[in-house]
């Protein structure tokens, strides 16, 4: 599969667009563009989701706080960001409905002068969703709250508000992006490096690039060139032109994922602000309890570390309307992503932070897109396609389709299906469970290799990923690391960091088997994954 993209990338073939950046914008661009029409190549230096688009705080929302402050201070922008967003929500949901779900979230309300205020603004929250709501919002008594949040600090709780927002799997929904787009016909190339841009009469035509685990060195030559780079478009644009202003600055925001007992399997819980003006979440994710998240001027760099003073930060808010103890060793994993905050360098006031995202077309030609939310993916995919395109020199495309478009995986999808896997494959049915919703109607090919090929035995124990995924994924998702496997195609590092670090051989040894890797490759691959694995713990 990699010699095949890699003979595509060096075929001397002008693309009509090539992309530079494989997180959740990047592969929206490629499955928009692709399905358009045009010729699209996409190349990411490490692997595709491996920055701040597997770091969120996995949800799919229009942003509750950012309509209180439309409403405080009557900003017309913010409330129509929200509405826009909760459309973007609804067709998320519709378009890869084995990776994401509704989820009711409550909001603990200790003050009663606080009930009428929230539920006021959460059915506004409704309101703007139109026909894409997922939920309605209801107050909750104290009791009824209590009885399905028995965890919840009972002391001074007057009642709770619920609402509805999305949950999804990012790591899986990027990569998902990334195959969606290269079966409408796009090259897409993870593990691929810019190492510089190429230019004629002062006009960008393309770049030239290093694969990251052979060294080799070629040029891919393009039409249009897309920055989806994330917290590094500053980069790319310097490359392109030295004088280039500065467009974003760094956030930092981490998360921390603790056992099944913090949290009831199919409600999550916001606290709506926090002593120094945050949103804190505690959510179920994949079978534990998701807490986060902090928002904190960073660096940015290439794989962020998380400090012990911000895992000590959400630790101490789970204390705090929790009635059960939590401590440092109750922490499973933990991980920081950088979010670029964006403001357009041509503004007046420069110091403004965009709220949404931004988009800058440089006077070689060069595109850059950046800021943003995994919510809105889409929608931003569509504008820097549209802004591609906007020229007129690419004729007979086809309009956007992507508003619509099931995602791979999705087509056949039922919601019922894993069922299936455990009647016709004789699947233990967390497993079955779990592969039906990781790869949607693809599910019974992974299920047929573990049968076939003798490879349904769990990579760890109490964790329902197998070995048989480890082969679909380096055949049909573009893995090609130890690490790729467990970080971005599976989600058991961020589940259990420490069930991650003791699966590291037996994928190594099944990748080994597959690639024909000798010992220097598979000794380097592991003590990679070994780094990858063990982050703050």
């Amino acid at each position: 599969m990699r010699a095949e993209t890699l003979a595509k990338l060096q075929s001397n073939e002008t693309f009509d667009l090539l992309i530079i950046g494989g997180g959740a914008t990047g592969c929206g661009i490629a499955v928009d563009a692709a399905t358009r029409g045009l010729k699209v190549a996409l190349v990411e230096r490490y692997d595709f989701a491996e920055g701040t688009s597997s770091r969120s705080t996995k949800l799919v929302h229009g942003g509750v706080r950012y309509l209180e402050a439309a409403v405080k201070k009557l900003d017309k922008g913010q409330y129509d960001l929200v509405r826009h967003a909760l459309h973007e929500r609804g067709a998320l949901l519709r378009n890869a409905p084995h990776l994401s779900r509704p989820l009711p979230l409550i909001t603990p309300v200790y003050s009663w002068l606080q009930v009428p205020y929230l539920y006021a603004g959460l059915k506004l929250y409704d309101l703007l969703s139109g026909k894409m709501n997922i939920g309605h919002s209801k107050v909750i008594s104290a009791k009824k709250a209590k009885a399905r949040f028995p965890m919840l600090r009972s002391k001074g709780l007057k009642a709770v508000v619920q609402y509805y927002d999305g949950q999804f799997v990012d790591c899986r929904m990027c990569v998902t992006l990334a195959m969606t787009a290269e079966r409408a016909g796009a090259v897409m190339a993870n593990h691929i490096a810019v190492t510089g841009l190429t230019h004629e009469a002062g006009k960008i035509t393309g770049a030239d690039v290093e694969d990251a685990l052979t060294g080799e060195s070629f040029s891919i030559r393009a039409k249009k060139v897309v920055n989806a780079t994330g917290p590094f478009a500053d980069a790319i644009r310097q490359m392109d032109h030295a004088d280039a202003k500065p467009i974003l600055k760094g956030s930092s925001g981490i998360h921390i994922l603790l056992d099944s007992s913090f949290v009831p399997p199919d409600e999550g819980l916001l606290i709506p602000q926090t002593d120094d003006g945050r949103v804190v979440f505690i959510l179920p994710w994949q079978g534990q309890a998701l807490v986060g998240t902090t928002d904190t001027s960073c660096e940015v760099v290439d794989h962020p570390t998380v400090s012990e003073e911000d895992i000590a930060y959400l630790l101490d808010y789970v204390k705090r309307y929790f009635d059960i103890d939590v401590t440092r060793a109750d922490v499973k994993s933990a991980w920081s992503g950088i979010r670029p905050l964006v403001f357009n360098p041509e503004a007046k006031d420069t110091a403004e932070l965009a709220r949404d995202h931004v988009i800058i077309e440089d006077n070689s030609g060069l595109i850059t897109i950046s800021g943003g939310k995994w919510t809105t993916y889409r929608y931003m995919a569509e504008e820097a396609v549209d802004k591609v395109i906007a020229g007129g020199e690419f004729a007979g495309l086809k309009p956007c389709l992507t508003h619509d478009m099931k995602l791979l995986g999705a087509e056949g999808y039922v919601a019922g299906g894993a069922g299936d896997l455990v009647r016709d494959f004789g699947l233990p049915l967390d497993v079955a469970e779990h592969l039906h919703h990781s790869y949607g109607d693809r599910a019974p090919v992974v299920a047929e290799m573990a049968r076939e090929e003798g490879l349904a035995s769990r990579l760890a124990a109490a964790h329902p990923y197998i070995e048989a995924e480890v082969l679909y994924t380096m055949r049909h998702e573009a893995a090609q690391r130890v690490a790729d496997v467990l970080c971005r195609r599976m989600t058991l590092t961020h589940v259990d960091s420490r069930a991650a670090n003791a699966a590291i051989a037996r994928v190594a040894d099944l990748m080994t088997t597959e690639a024909g890797w000798d010992s220097a490759r598979r000794d380097a691959e592991v003590a990679l994954a070994e780094e990858r694995t063990t982050v703050a713990l």
